[in-house]
């Protein structure tokens, strides 16, 4: 492939492209070369009737997609798990390793550490968001003046992601000047270090995740407004109260948008890595993994393994071992879905297991 690159940006020398984006230039080429074969290919297959119109239309149309995915998706994870079995540090060849960047994995006391904290981030994170994401949706699907402006301020926040939180936080709590040892001062509680504290690093990154509710609000408040009010008029009638219809009626209506946004915020919290990469630098921690390595994640003792120490085999192999952990829990989350996620085009999980054992 070096060739035929090198030979499209010198192409795009003699037209005078720039050097700088001769690279650009010549993935561009590539791709309208692909694109261009595909069309012909199509154009081909339609006119000696092999396929209809209306399929060739519709696989040309998602070629980029599935091009990109092939390119950018699959072809990575597919050569990272073949570099999982072999030696790597980037500058001398690669050497077969078999399975010993496994067997290292099994003994690696930090790759534990690792685990165990991204596990109790994930499990501690998670309810939390649903809770308090849904306890403000119902919040905001009261009918009232002004509710919109609410909802977009509880939405807003969710805007501000990534480095730039996670800035706002350190200064946040920070020990010295920081917001909330203020107001703990300010009522006679001396409050912790935080990020300096290995009892309460972790604590402070699992409230760092509430600030993105707002995203989860507007998902459940979409769900909440899809559920059919004559449920509701009919539990009044029968005297149930607030708190019996919100179990009985919405809590079950919405069950498959409660279900969507615990798979999916198990997932991100499962891939950590931002304040785990910025918290302990701007801290001055020596460990990269946070005082006590209390903040070393998964993610990030892949990305330690990979581009500090050079062990591309064994980071490729810790990312295996990250994508069966997530593999595993979204199993387990879709199994248990049978027993509390309600569809209305389908039977509850009971009822399936009694027509079962009546045939």
């Amino acid at each position: 492939m070096n060739p035929i690159i090198q030979a499209l940006e010198n192409l795009l020398g003699l037209i005078g492209i720039d050097q700088g984006v001769r690279p650009i230039g010549a993935f561009v080429l590539i791709l309208a070369i692909v694109g261009g074969l595909l069309g012909l290919g199509f154009w081909v297959a339609v006119r000696r009737r092999w396929v209809r119109p209306a399929t060739a239309a519709f696989w040309l149309f998602v070629s980029p997609w599935v091009f990109g995915f092939l390119l950018f998706t699959l072809g990575p994870m597919v050569y990272s798990l073949g570099l999982s079995f072999f030696h790597w540090d980037l500058i001398s060849p690669a050497r077969w390793a078999g399975i010993s960047n496994y067997q290292k994995a099994a003994s690696d006391p930090l790759l534990g550490q690792a685990i165990k904290v991204t596990l109790t981030f994930a499990v501690v994170s998670v309810p939390l968001q649903t809770v308090l994401s849904l306890a403000v949706a119902l919040l905001m699907n009261i009918n009232v003046r002004g509710i919109h402006v609410f909802r977009t301020i509880w939405y807003l926040p969710s805007l501000v992601q990534g480095v730039a939180a996670t800035i706002l936080f350190l200064w946040v709590f920070n020990p010295s000047y920081g917001l909330v040892n203020g107001l703990l001062g300010a009522i006679g509680i001396q409050g912790p270090s935080w990020f300096g504290d290995p009892d309460w690093a972790l604590p402070a990154v699992i409230i760092m995740s509430l600030w993105t509710v707002g995203g989860n609000m507007i998902i459940y408040l979409a769900g909440l407004q899809d559920v059919p009010t004559e449920l509701y008029e009919a539990a009044r009638l029968d005297g149930a109260g607030r708190i019996r219809e919100i179990w009985s009626i919405t809590i079950p209506q919405i069950s498959p948008v409660i279900f969507f946004n615990v798979v999916t915020g198990m997932i991100a919290a499962m891939q950590i890595f931002t304040q785990a990469y910025l918290v302990p630098s701007s801290t001055g921690s020596a460990n990269g993994g946070g005082p006590g390595n209390s903040l070393l994640f998964l993610v990030y003792y892949l990305y330690q393994n990979a581009f500090r120490m050079f062990q591309m085999g064994y980071a490729s192999a810790l990312a295996w071992i990250l994508l069966v952990m997530i593999l595993v829990l979204t199993a387990l989350m879709f199994r248990g879905s049978a027993f509390w996620v309600y569809y209305e085009s389908a039977r509850p999980a009971k009822e399936r297991r009694r027509a079962s054992r009546v045939r």
